[in-house]
């Protein structure tokens, strides 16, 4: 006799309520996801010990019929497909006609719902899969939903339910959400008859953006848009100062619907890169606007993953709208000298039109203009003449003649002088210094520079650090970055896995301008090296960048992997704090910061500069 038999529906269902009802967050989902396609303008969640006890969601939407409402809490029964050609275009949040069914079959669940046209509500009732009849009852236009005793008949899994804080906590964030994807929702969540949210309905994202994660992180955001081959994103991203531990500080939404993605994961990880330190993590709001028959939905139960048709145009969509956004803001972190003053209600700036892009006073800005670009190679051409004169070649030894280089040996000790006068000509056979900011080094480590709105505090290794990386990222990528042969070759020892290191990436590490050559005996000959790391010690270097490819070759991209390898020498290569610059030095770093890609973090994400506005000494001064 055989052993395969068919199980019962109600063990068939418990079943699909393990996929699609976690916990009460998950009832809470659906229940704000069903409201949302009834055409709901007002909604309110009710919960009580956070939810375990009671979920009831009420809202005033197009309701129930009452011939349909045991058809509502029969599986796979749904108003939003007629066949199978419409799931290639779904429209709406819910579909599968699976989440009340498998709600109804753990849990004590009961309906009222009235249609605009009718007089009377109607009810019914399911406890554990067995449904009562539709009754007549009394009940405003719209559908409430009650769920009560969740896992009351499958005690293993309501055993496995946390304590009523913290599903309290995973039920906040399936409304938030919601509450994200449709501001001019009405909403109300409950706990225990205390009010926890009361939320307007209101055409600005910021608004509500404010009421749920506070008035500091809002004046952080930065807008984003770019529409493109149909696809649209928009949405915010939050300056690099205000970073996470965690990726939940990160919602994205594709046609309305919070989904967790790891193509849209990766773009926004790609675009931060270099802005944030190791370890924290961006904040985004962002949305994704796609044709329907673009994406697939249906990938999972709850809904929450979906699949495109072309990840590559959607990642690229991403990545380069968030990095030309970026290199058109002024990320610089402010300099806070007290904690934020508290506020009850939020100062918001006004969002930007849908469809147009935002007004340069809702972002702050600044672009790298030509005139900057001039300036900063007019002082660089300057500095040629004051090399020249000054050590008879055109750039420190062994530098190339067209590459920023600052002199690694500090120079004798010698008093700076004080900040000269704005646009002082200093006459030297004929040439003229160009305007350049006002600086004076401070500790051998920081660079106070003055600017109109104030004062700026730079740090002097982490500029030169983005400088140099940026400059080598450029030359690896056009090919163009020139090495050195050495006249005596340096010989580098290697450990066994370094040697192999060598020869399988041989190739990756010519693109860096290093030529090795395994000697045997576990050792190597560097018979090439960048000319413009002419003054950093090659051996170290070399082991440096072995051990990152010891760390991560195998988990990482080329493309990654190469990058970390610049940021290795980069740093390397970098002045150090304690190291005295000379005046023409300060003049070098400081033009030359206007023409780095981000020239606000290094390329570790720490911060280049801060700033101390004009207002805050003057405040701290007694003036205001």
């Amino acid at each position: 006799m055989g052993i395969i038999r068919q199980l019962p529906a109600a063990v068939v269902n418990q079943i699909a309520a393990g996929e699609v009802v976690e916990r009460p967050a998950s009832v809470v989902k659906e229940l704000l996801e069903n409201a949302i396609d009834a055409g709901a303008r007002r909604i309110e969640v009710h919960l009580q010990k956070g939810g375990q006890e009671l979920v009831r969601v009420v809202d005033d939407g197009c309701g129930i019929a009452p011939d349909d409402l045991p058809l509502a809490l029969a599986p796979h029964a749904t108003s939003k497909l007629r066949s199978a050609e419409d799931l290639a275009h779904i429209s709406t949040m819910g579909f599968r006609g699976e989440a009340l069914a498998s709600i109804a079959s753990v849990a004590r669940v009961r309906i009222e719902s009235r249609q605009r046209e009718s007089e009377n509500g109607y009810a019914i009732e399911c406890a554990g899969g067995e449904m009562s009849a539709v009754t007549a009852c009394g009940c405003p236009v719209g559908t409430m939903v009650q769920v009560r005793d969740l896992f009351f008949n499958v005690p293993v899994r309501r055993k496995f339910l946390k304590t009523p804080q913290t599903e309290l906590g995973h039920a906040v964030e399936a409304f938030t959400r919601v509450a994200l994807a449709y501001p001019e929702l009405q909403l109300t969540l409950s706990h225990n008859r205390r009010i926890v949210y009361e939320l307007p309905a209101t055409g600005q994202l910021l608004e509500r953006l404010g009421m749920f994660f506070g008035r500091e992180l809002v004046e952080q955001l930065i807008w984003v848009e770019q529409e493109l081959d149909g696809y649209r994103l928009w949405g915010y991203v939050a300056n690099p100062s205000q970073t996470r531990p965690n990726t939940r500080g990160q919602y994205f939404f594709v046609n309305r619907r919070y989904v967790r993605d790891r193509v849209l994961s990766h773009a926004l990880a790609e675009a931060y890169r270099g802005l944030l330190m190791t370890g924290r993590h961006p904040i985004a709001f962002l949305f994704l606007d796609v044709p329907h028959d673009q994406v697939d939905v249906n990938v999972h139960p709850t809904k929450i993953e979906v699949r495109f048709r072309d990840s590559q145009r959607i990642y690229s969509l991403v990545l380069g709208t968030l990095r030309d956004r970026f290199l058109k803001t002024d990320l610089t972190a402010p300099l806070r000298t007290e904690p934020p003053e508290q506020h009850d209600a939020f100062a918001l700036p006004e969002e930007p039109a849908a469809q147009s892009s935002p007004p340069s006073a809702a972002v702050p800005g600044r672009t790298v203009d030509s005139e900057q670009h001039a300036r900063a190679d007019a002082v660089l051409r300057s500095l040629d003449g004051f090399y020249a004169r000054q050590t008879g070649h055109s750039r420190p030894q062994r530098a190339t003649a067209d590459e920023f280089s600052l002199r690694r040996s500090p120079p004798p000790p010698r008093k700076l002088p004080l900040q000269p006068a704005r646009g002082q000509d200093t006459q030297r056979g004929g040439d003229r210094q160009p305007d350049v900011p006002r600086a004076i080094q401070v500790h051998d480590a920081y660079l106070v520079v003055e600017t109109e709105d104030g004062l700026m505090v730079i740090d002097q290794h982490a500029l030169h650090e983005r400088i140099l990386y940026d400059e080598l990222r450029r030359r690896v990528e056009e090919g163009t970055l020139q090495s050195q042969r050495l006249l005596v070759p340096e010989p580098v020892p290697l450990t066994a896995e370094h040697e192999a290191l060598v020869e399988e990436h041989s190739d990756l590490l010519r693109e860096l301008g290093l030529e090795l050559e395994l000697f045997g005996n576990r050792s190597a000959l560097l018979r090439a090296y960048p000319a413009m790391l002419a003054n950093v010690d090659p051996v170290a270097l070399v082991h440096d960048i072995l051990s990152q490819l010891a760390e991560c070759a195998q988990r990482v991209h080329r493309r990654e992997l190469l990058d970390r390898m610049l940021h290795t020498i980069a740093c390397k290569a970098a002045v150090k704090a304690g190291q005295r610059l000379s005046d023409e030095e300060i003049r070098a770093l400081l033009a030359r910061r206007e023409l780095a890609r981000d020239h606000h973090h290094c390329p570790h994400g720490r911060p280049t500069a801060l700033v101390l506005t004009r207002d805050e000494l003057d405040r701290r001064f007694g003036r205001r």
